[in-house]
């Protein structure tokens, strides 16, 4: 690296401000604004915000009608009226429909027919429901009750009189407001304009869904979903895709943005690398520039804030769990503010957290978790799998907040749940443990039934804590004892008890196209390897039971690669089949998905401990039912699984 170059990383170390005052900062810089006004058909209001009062034009319902199907007439012909005792009318010659101007008054002792809605005629002050009658003759009816001046009819302006307000200024637009509106006859609103909102994605490393991956490349996961949650939070999104680490490239795409939207969005290029050019550009464009440029939150720390001549730039951080909570935490509040929205009205639940989760001091730290119904009340379980994973997000029902001044939040303690939902269903079926694909066999027509499944991936001894707390239905397991050389069993506890799932046969595998492993089985492969100082292994993480079948095979030995420890069969597959390692141990399905070649040793038994107590739930019972059914076993057996 030059000189130059190097004086130039050292410029990007963030100053990192408190969210608090990141916020503050922010806002000051951005408001009091004027908000932009649109007109818009009644039609593509939904949603919007109303600019002005808008009051009523006509009279609703704009004339007096029949609210039944009957006849009108003078009220006080039939004050006598009663079944042993009913008056006769005379029919006048016309009938009244929807639509149908009356051409005939009534007069005293005669009645008009009329249906729900007609208008009704001059000289009637009632209706009376047909049911109430008898025909008698083709001129003549009876009527057998009572009825008194204004009954069943609808006079005008009784719904909505003329000149009366009916939206207020800065009310959000919904089907309700709109069918109130339409029967007004209104149809164009003065509405807040949706901030136009333009999205970079910055990077040499993106490809755009759709496209093939090129070497070292991933999809552009962070464009799509800030484009579709600014929609969800009232703004109209312009993504303009990916752009390459390009400074002048970039800065004219940024510039050009600005120059067409209200707000830019972008998404990576605010950490400390020395190739994140993005906040240097943002000096370039306008005052006052910087507001913050690293807040002290976990997660969304390289999160930069900008005004550049009065519009808001923001780079979100790059890894997708960052870019969206800091998006949500931080900038949707200030785009709804800018559509004229509500801030939104988040909805909170009280849970217990049944793990210990570390914290960082200084930091204050939001933890993405997942609701579960358990002893006592609802548990709140942490699915962070590391600021990179989308499913941290997706998977969540909502956060709690650690403290800047906490290191950490105890196992047990009484937490504040903030939902990403105003509506929150607790799962009708828990599984906590090890994950495998041969489960989503299951819990996809448990779910296609309508119940709802939580899978919280956190390992089998993870998953026998959770089981033996009684915070789950099932704990899916593969743990082999030494000592009995069996599976699963020796490590159930009182309350618990081993339901048989499937077995897995796992090997070694290699790329196909690899000769120094042809002929050999799983044993002589792993004894050319030890022997081969270029073979380059890829292990399992400490604990998995496919890690003791390695260290069983390896006998003491830690040839190279052996402390590279993925915790998926996936990750070890993908090392192998992208050379990053020459070989490992994973089970069949994924060395099939993944072309590998594979050389069998022993086969895993995957089983479920269930929780005694929950035996008789009706999702556990359904669960059960698939589990033993010939359908899932068929479906097992296509996936590469051997049922029990």
């Amino acid at each position: 690296m030059s000189e130059l170059s190097g004086a130039r990383s050292q410029e990007q170390f963030l100053s990192i401000l408190s969210r608090e005052e990141a916020i503050a900062r922010f806002d000051a810089a951005l408001f009091p604004r004027p908000l932009r006004h649109e007109t818009l058909p009644l039609l593509e209001t939904l949603g919007r915000t109303v600019a002005h009062d808008i009051c009523a034009p006509i009279d609703v319902p704009p004339f007096d009608r029949s609210n039944v199907d009957g006849f009108c007439l003078c009220a006080a012909d039939v004050t006598s009226a009663s079944e042993p005792t009913p008056v006769r009318l005379a029919l006048n010659g016309e009938e009244i429909a929807c639509g149908v101007t009356p051409m005939i008054r009534v007069a005293r002792g005669t009645a008009t027919p009329i249906a729900t809605g007609g208008p009704l005629p001059r000289g009637a002050d009632a209706v009376i429901m047909i049911e109430h009658t008898q025909p008698r003759g083709a001129d003549a009816i009876e009527i057998r009750r009572a009825a008194r001046p204004g009954q069943f009819i609808s006079h005008a302006g009784s719904d909505m009189a003329r000149g009366e307000t009916l939206v207020r200024a800065g009310a959000v637009i919904g089907a309700r407001e709109i069918g109130m509106l339409a029967a007004c006859g209104v149809g164009a609103l003065d509405v807040i304009a949706a901030p136009r909102v333009a999205i970079l994605s910055t990077g040499d490393e993106l490809a755009q869904p759709g496209a093939t991956l090129g070497p070292a490349q991933i999809y552009d996961t962070n464009g799509p979903m800030v484009a579709a949650a600014v929609v969800e939070h009232g703004g109209a999104s312009l993504f303009l895709g990916a752009i390459a680490d390009d400074e002048k490239a970039l800065e004219a795409a940024m510039r050009d943005a600005l120059a067409r939207c209200d707000m830019l969005i972008l998404s990576g290029g605010s950490s400390k690398g020395a190739g994140d050019l993005t906040y240097r550009i943002i000096a370039r464009l306008g005052s006052p520039g910087v507001i913050a440029h690293g807040v002290a939150l976990k997660p969304g720390k390289p999160l930069c804030l900008a005004v550049c001549d009065g519009k808001p730039v923001v780079i979100l951080p790059g890894f997708p769990t960052s870019a969206m909570f800091t998006f949500h935490d931080i900038v949707a509040p200030v785009l709804r503010r800018m559509a004229g929205l509500p801030a939104r009205a988040d909805s909170k639940v009280s849970a217990r957290l049944p793990v210990h989760v570390a914290s960082e001091l200084g930091r204050t730290e939001f933890v993405m978790t997942a609701l579960v119904d358990g002893p006592g009340g609802l548990l709140a379980y942490p699915t962070g799998k590391g600021s990179g994973a989308i499913t941290s997000f997706t998977q969540a029902d909502g956060f709690l907040r650690i403290d800047a001044l906490a290191d950490h939040a105890p196992a047990g303690a009484s937490v504040e749940v903030t939902l990403f939902s105003q509506h929150l269903r607790v799962p009708d079926l828990t599984i906590i443990g090890s994950h495998c694909t041969g489960l989503d066999l299951i819990t996809g027509p448990l779910m296609s039934a309508g119940r709802q499944v939580r899978v919280i991936a956190v390992g089998s001894h993870g998953g026998l804590a959770a089981a033996r707390r009684g915070e789950c239905d099932f704990a899916p397991i593969h743990l082999f004892d030494d000592k009995s050389e069996t599976y699963n069993k020796p490590f159930l506890s009182e309350g618990l008890e081993l339901v048989e799932g499937w077995r897995r046969m796992q090997g070694i595998v290699h790329r196909m196209d690899d000769a120094r492993f042809k002929g050999l089985d799983a044993r002589g492969a792993v004894a050319l390897a030890l022997a081969d100082e270029t073979s380059l292994m890829v292990n399992r993480n400490q604990g998995a039971g496919t890690r003791i079948l390695l260290d069983r095979l390896l006998n003491g030995a830690k040839p190279e690669g052996y402390w590279n420890q993925p915790k998926s069969h996936n990750a070890v597959a993908a090392a192998v089949a992208q050379g990053r390692a020459d070989w490992g141990m994973t089970i069949a399905p994924v060395a099939r998905a993944y072309g590998l070649a594979f050389l069998p040793f022993a086969e895993e038994h995957y089983d479920l401990a269930l929780v005694s107590a929950r035996r008789e739930r009706p999702a556990v019972r359904a669960f059960l039912d698939l589990l033993g059914s010939a359908p899932i076993r068929e479906a097992l057996l296509a996936a590469g699984f051997r049922r029990a």
